[in-house]
């Protein structure tokens, strides 16, 4: 049985950096919050003192993998993002979902919060 690096290998030089750039697009659009963070260059105390939490708790969130859609939002707008949240299916293309308390919550924060800018 041949490997994948086999597999690879016997492939023509262009098909194979076309897989190999493919493959590092799809890792990208792959982060936990802690690669988030880390590539927005910012620490977990700066994260915390956004939220108005202690280190630990950012580091605790970091961890967890059954975050509220509320905290997530809040982590997310700490570091200077927006979170939105996309449904796919395999027989359309993706769709944003919309109808979400925590999510219209932050929508309608930021809107008002732009409209009170001052002149």
């Amino acid at each position: 049985m041949s490997t994948l690096t086999d597999r690879m290998d016997k492939l023509p030089l262009a098909r194979r950096n076309k897989i190999e750039e493919r493959a590092r697009e799809l890792i990208a659009e792959e982060m936990s919050l802690r690669d988030l963070r880390k590539a927005r260059k910012q620490t977990q105390v700066r994260v915390a003192e956004a939220l108005g939490i202690n280190q630990e708790n950012v580091s605790r969130l970091e961890r967890r993998s059954d975050r509220l859609i509320s905290t997530l939002s809040d982590c997310v707008e700490a570091m200077g993002g927006k979170l939105s949240l996309v449904v796919e299916f395999p027989d359309r293309r993706p769709v944003a979902l919309t109808g979400i308390a925590a999510l219209d919550d932050l929508s309608e924060r930021h809107v008002e919060g732009a409209s009170r800018s001052p002149s």
